[in-house]
């Protein structure tokens, strides 16, 4: 089981990062809300209960890796990032402006913390092989998570990575399937189907688990397990809601890449703190 009170703690967190992720885009005019929202619960677990990080030291060799492969939901990457200290929360709101350090997707030159730039879809999980190679090699404890959108999984280079992975066990790198079901243009099922998902990374010899991306308890009992596993990678297929936690954005194919207005982000701010 898991403690109640460390769930409700998190879910507050999840509130404010949904906040903020609809502030810094109404204030940029631009952004990604749709898939920013679908993985909030997520980066919130990992960033508030399960991984080990310094803000201090963002650089810090032991620290566990993180990758949003999807670079396009840097928002909520940001947002987390400047509530555990690794930057000041004012940051935010510079989002996609000439000069700020948080582009439209995340640049690891820039944003204290940011372990992979990325954006370009595909690449992410080639670059989390790598690192948790690396980790190994050097009898490091540490681990690598990574986020990978359901779209993403078009890419012929994420089954390479998958394949490499199960090559080498890498039982040190967890990832996360943000299945929300939709990506840019269409839903997946249309564009390119991907069922049966989790038949296919059982057959890749990965170890698999499926679970609601927005229920918080859920989230760290298939993390825990997942570090558990030996010899194994691990992929947690997580079905989710693109634009989770605010109605009239919820399973909107119009809201992966728009920005709300003023009126929508006060209707937006009201629906997220319930």
């Amino acid at each position: 089981g898991v403690d109640k009170n460390v769930v409700k703690a998190l879910e507050t967190k999840a509130r404010q990062l949904r906040r903020h992720v609809l502030k810094m885009i109404h204030v940029a005019g631009s952004g990604h809300p749709g898939g920013s929202l679908s993985a909030a619960d997520i980066v919130t677990a990992l960033y508030f209960h399960v991984m080990r990080l310094d803000p201090a030291r963002p650089d810090w060799c032991d620290r566990d890796r993180f990758i949003l492969s999807k670079g396009h939901a840097c928002p909520v990457w940001y947002s987390a990032l400047a509530m555990r200290g690794f930057f000041d929360v004012a940051e935010l709101n510079t989002l996609r402006r000439m000069g700020s350090i948080l582009q439209g997707h995340p640049d690891m030159r820039k944003v204290p913390g940011l372990d992979m730039t990325s954006g370009c879809l595909g690449h992410g999980l080639s670059v989390a092989a790598g690192m948790s190679l690396g980790l190994k090699l050097r009898k490091s404890d540490s681990r690598v998570y990574i986020i990978l959108g359901d779209g993403e999984l078009n890419e012929g280079q994420i089954w390479e990575a998958v394949m490499c992975a199960a090559k080498y066990r890498l039982d040190n790198l967890i990832a996360f399937v943000d299945y929300n079901k939709l990506q840019l243009d269409g839903t997946t099922e249309e564009i390119m189907p991907l069922e049966p998902l989790i038949a296919k990374w059982d057959a890749f010899n990965w170890h698999t688990q499926e679970i609601d991306a927005h229920d918080i308890g859920q989230i760290l009992i298939a993390t825990h397990t997942a570090q558990s596993v030996k010899d194994k990678p691990s992929v947690i297929i997580a079905h989710s809601i693109k634009g989770k936690g605010v109605s009239f954005m919820e399973n909107q194919l119009d809201w992966h890449g728009r920005a709300p207005d003023r009126e929508q982000l006060a209707q937006a701010l009201t629906e997220v703190d319930k």
